[in-house]
């Protein structure tokens, strides 16, 4: 019984390092990240790959199979679903609309909302996506990718200047993500419509690459504010990552 379960926690653990590694690796890269003996890497691949799990390229690499889909669309709508009482506290607290956003594929794509209690509020449709460069969560979504992955990512969406405060300059974002990570948010500051504001941190901790976000009218949530909406902001994101923990 042990060394069933020892198995099964290395083949979790193979199939996160292959999801870190943007979703295919070698056998010896897996080798080398793992610290296993290839045979036993060689035998825990083959029984994921026959369950459809993992699929084996022609090039031999090992890549995430479809199998996986299936349980991360379900375990995504979850992640909605548990995250509304976060979104609901920040919408007490801040008195703003409160977002949850994954990225899918090269856009960011709406999970979760709830909205401000104010006659005059932002409004986004769950399972609205959009491109990432030029909104709040998009931004907080791109700053946990590597440069490079950026780089592909804006190559194939564009940098459509939505309004005239739209980053379309490639390393010019890049600088921002930067700052993003550097100052743990991020800011769309009527990038995506004039008028509106947002704040986004990345939800760290996350199976995903999720961001939370509260938007609101620029005379709402004005540049003053965003100093106070931060720590809100990012201690919601930390107690949510916290409740997401296996150890919680």
């Amino acid at each position: 019984m042990a060394e069933a379960v020892r198995s099964l926690e290395r083949a979790f653990d193979l199939l996160e390092h292959l999801a870190d590694a943007g979703g295919e690796m070698a056998l010896s890269e897996l080798t080398e990240v793992s610290g296993l003996p290839m045979p036993t890497i060689y035998r825990l691949m083959r029984t994921l790959v026959n369950k459809g799990y993992v699929r084996q390229e022609p090039s031999k690499r090992y890549a995430l199979g479809p199998r996986l889909v299936r349980l991360g669309e379900g375990a995504g709508r979850l992640l909605g679903t548990w995250v509304r009482p976060v979104l609901a506290r920040l919408v007490d607290e801040v008195g703003e609309t409160a977002n949850m956003a994954v990225l899918e594929g090269d856009e960011a794509v709406y999970v979760a909302q709830v909205p401000s209690k104010h006659s005059m509020r932002m409004f986004t449709e769950v399972g609205r996506r959009v491109q990432p460069h030029c909104t709040g969560v998009g931004k907080a979504l791109l700053s946990q990718l590597p440069d490079e992955r950026v780089r592909e990512i804006v190559a194939r969406t564009g940098m459509e200047p939505h309004t005239p405060k739209t980053l379309t300059d490639v390393d010019a974002l890049l600088s921002e993500l930067e700052r993003i990570r550097q100052q743990g948010y991020a800011l769309d500051d009527e990038e995506q419509e004039i008028g509106v504001r947002c704040v986004a941190v990345p939800l760290k901790g996350s199976p995903a690459l999720t961001a939370i976000s509260v938007s609101g009218p620029s005379g709402r949530m004005t540049r003053e504010a965003v100093p106070n909406v931060v720590p809100i902001m990012l201690a919601a994101a930390e107690g949510f990552a916290k409740e997401l923990s296996p150890s919680a």
